[in-house]
């Protein structure tokens, strides 16, 4: 299933997509480069490389223009760093759309691992270069899907909002994910709404509340 958006520019020159059936941004109007840099990369991939080490089993809720990904995998570029990428969505893009993104060239870089990230099938673990590998998952996280890998050192909590996908943002949901992650594992997500922190705590995380990108206040990161 493919869910109809429009490509529009954020406040920091970078695009992001327009769902007319939820009223819905996949990123922050206030910069979608400026927002996954601080709350995924800034706030979680930092963090889980001071503590786990570099090489670490990732996972995504998600996918959605590969932002998150791509932008963790331009982390691997010039560093030792070692990524098992696992990502869950069930609205791929089509490629109409993922051609027309032009992360890499805002950031000044080949779109060579960007387009692969895209072009990977869904249901099978790939090489994207030597240092990251995807496994993209198509299906509904709602469900509790089987997840594959080993437990995850990080979590990016991509969905979106809970004013729009409230399904999403439950404790069951919480719970599902804190299963499957290493003992100190970290979650990040953009949103620092109360339901979303009483859900996550209800599931077993220690919350903290966060310095947010541009445009918000506060973002959330959970420990296991």
């Amino acid at each position: 299933m493919k869910k109809v958006a429009n490509i529009r520019t954020t406040a920091d020159g970078s695009p992001t997509l327009y769902v007319p059936e939820l009223d819905e941004h996949y990123h922050s109007v206030h910069g979608a480069i400026s927002e996954s840099k601080h709350v995924f990369i800034g706030k979680g991939l930092t963090e889980a490389i001071a503590r786990f080490g570099h090489t670490l089993n990732l996972l995504e809720i998600g996918f959605g223009t590969g932002l998150n990904a791509w932008l963790t995998l331009v982390e691997t570029a010039d560093t030792s760093l070692h990524i098992r990428y696992s990502a869950i969505d069930n609205y791929p893009l089509d490629s109409t759309i993922t051609e027309a993104l032009q992360y890499p060239e805002l950031l000044h870089r080949p779109r060579t691992g960007f387009d692969a990230m895209h072009r990977a099938p869904w249901g099978e673990a790939i090489a994207i270069t030597p240092r990251f590998s995807l496994h993209k998952l198509l299906t509904d996280w709602t469900r509790c899907p089987p997840l594959p890998g080993p437990p995850y050192h990080l979590v990016y909590y991509d969905a979106f909002g809970p004013n729009k996908q409230a399904d999403m943002w439950t404790e069951v949901m919480f719970s599902h994910v804190f299963q499957h992650m290493e003992p100190g594992g970290i979650l990040v997500t953009y949103t620092a709404k109360g339901t979303v922190r009483r859900a996550m705590q209800a599931a077993g995380f220690t919350v903290e509340k966060l310095q947010g990108p541009p445009g918000k206040r506060e973002m959330v990161r959970g420990l296991c």
